[in-house]
């Protein structure tokens, strides 16, 4: 590996990496990716999985998994033995967090990352999100507007084919959408009564992807189609190398996780996209003279501002309707569950319950027989303030599987996040029981609240009291999965680890590419914006190396 140079470097092979490697090979560039995990098959995806839990709290699953070696990747809300082969192994790759501060970190280490397990939502965000100081005089504004990006977001819409509707819904734009995107009979009753009640609120279908027939992500695909993406399985990427001045990254140091060899991969260019909280750990770790606290830290801001969505989670019943519908919107999948569902986005400006925080969910979608109320559930996502101590660093005292320093990742809600994730809670509690459907519990990092007959009311008492007891080490930070910042972009090298076009400003000739470049939390899903932005910055790290600028 260390007498080829390529044009570039890509590591990781998710959201973000996979459409590096397409944006890099379409410009004609020579790329290189390091996967740290396995080549994914068709047999990952076996029908035979696909099996009904044992119950609806899968508490049997989840404890297996545990045994198994994944006694944090099985807390995940929607955690399910099928999918299980898509998430680390926790002994292996550990992390510590405070004592008094538990941290979810939900990843996935094989060759297109989460994108095989996460729910294929794909959002906008708005300058509700990027200019939320100007708009709230909290946080910081991004040095990216919405209108800067919008070109971006058409494109990957388009590229990928959408599933939606053109909703005009003031605080979440339209797309552009291949097909049109259902509700079931009991979400259109659900959104009739919510808009005719609260104008200022919008109940819309999902903006999904449907699962991809071929299994590999289609811009890996159409990388490798190209026949200039050499892909590196199986690659654990240990530090990013740099010149002897220490101003251009020189390519990887990487260890060949079946053999344990140390290798270097040389490349001009490097594009990290490991994750947010694995590509900071990679950047601490990448330390040198010229760069004695991490590479691309001479601002000291790498590793801080680190954020998570603020989670919320409601199951419960809606009596208006009865029994249970499929939606026919996207085609079956042998494998995955039937895509979509309903969304809230952040209400209107004339709503007196406006806050930053929105709803995904589902009305009449799970089944029921036909003689019962339609049964509901709401996962709400709301938004977090960037915080200086809220940050990873490296716990020097405890290695990987790999003799890697691991992660120490904290992630603490302040008194903003609290009152915020109150008034999520009420609001959800309030919206729901005005149009007819009853709350079985809500819970978060707060605690558990039951109502009526309690969580799952039909579950034998061992996995009722399973849940009970296990809840707060479920719903805590990191939950949402939609992790964000430790190493964000700015206007100046002074307060930002990043340049608006996500190069290091320490070292331009790399681009951090994942939701660590994001200054703010946003409230959405942060996947549709990753895949912008990192065409937005490949597009601008080619014309600065073809010119000669780096």
């Amino acid at each position: 590996m260390s007498q080829t140079v390529y044009d570039a470097l890509v590591i990781g092979s998710g959201a973000a990496g996979s459409f590096a490697a397409k944006e890099l090979t379409a410009q004609g560039l020579s790329v290189l990716l390091l996967e740290a995990g396995r080549a994914v098959t068709h047999d990952d995806f076996d029908p035979a999985r696909k099996k009904a839990p044992a119950s609806s709290i899968n508490i049997w699953e989840r404890a297996r998994a545990t045994i198994k070696g994944q006694p944090i990747q099985a807390r995940a809300a929607f955690f399910t033995e099928r999918f299980s082969h898509f998430f680390v192994n926790d002994r292996k790759n550990p992390y510590t967090t405070p004592r008094d501060a538990p941290f979810l970190w939900i990843r996935g280490r094989q060759a297109g990352g989460r994108l095989h397990s996460f729910g294929r939502v794909l959002l906008r965000w708005t300058d509700d999100d990027f200019k939320i100081r100007s708009r709230t005089g909290k946080g910081v504004d991004w040095p990216v507007s919405y209108g800067e990006l919008e070109p971006y977001y058409n494109e990957v819409e388009s590229y990928l084919g959408l599933y939606g509707n053109e909703d005009g819904a003031e605080t979440l734009p339209d797309g552009v959408y291949a097909h049109p995107a259902g509700l079931t009979p009991a979400e259109e009753i659900f959104k009739t009564d919510v808009e005719a009640r609260w104008p200022e609120r919008r109940v819309v279908s999902w903006r999904y992807i449907a699962p991809d027939a071929e299994r590999t992500p289609k811009p890996l695909r159409e990388a490798q189609a190209t026949g200039r993406l050499t892909i590196r399985r199986d690659a654990i990427v240990r530090r990013i190398t740099t010149d002897d001045g220490g101003g251009q990254a020189t390519g990887a140091e990487f260890i060949d996780r079946v053999t344990g060899k140390v290798e270097i991969a040389r490349a001009a260019l490097v594009v990290l996209s490991a994750s947010p909280i694995e590509s900071v750990r990679l950047l601490l770790n990448s330390a040198s003279p010229s760069h004695p606290d991490g590479l691309g830290n001479s601002s000291g801001t790498l590793g801080r501002f680190f954020m998570d969505q603020l989670p919320c989670l409601g199951f419960g019943f809606f009596s208006k309707a009865r029994g249970w519908a499929v939606d026919p919107s996207a085609p079956a999948d042998p494998f995955y569950n039937p895509s979509g569902g309903i969304f809230v986005p952040r209400f209107g400006a004339g709503d007196a319950g406006r806050g930053d925080f929105d709803y995904q969910g589902s009305v009449g979608r799970a089944p029921t027989p036909d003689d019962k109320p339609a049964r509901l559930a709401f996962f709400g996502f709301g938004r977090m303030l960037p915080y200086a101590d809220n940050r990873i660093t490296l716990d020097a005292r405890r290695k990987d599987a790999w003799n890697i320093p691991v992660p120490h990742i904290r992630c603490v809600m302040g008194d903003e996040e609290h009152a915020l994730l109150r008034q999520q809670e009420e609001v959800l509690i309030e919206l729901i029981h005005a149009v007819g459907g009853e709350l079985e519990f809500i819970g978060s990092p707060a605690g558990l609240r039951e109502m009526g007959r309690g969580a799952f009311p039909d579950a034998d008492p061992f996995s009722r009291f399973m849940f009970r007891r296990w809840f707060r080490k479920t719903m805590c930070m990191g939950a949402a999965i939609h992790e964000t910042g430790g190493a964000r972009m700015g206007d100046t090298p002074e307060n930002s680890v990043l340049n608006p076009y996500n190069q290091l400003w320490d070292a331009p000739n790399v681009i951090v590419a994942d939701a660590s470049a994001f200054p703010g939390s946003g409230i959405a899903g942060t996947t549709l914006t990753v895949m912008a932005l990192t065409i937005r910055a490949c597009r601008n790290l080619v014309n600065q190396h073809r010119t000669g600028r780096v």
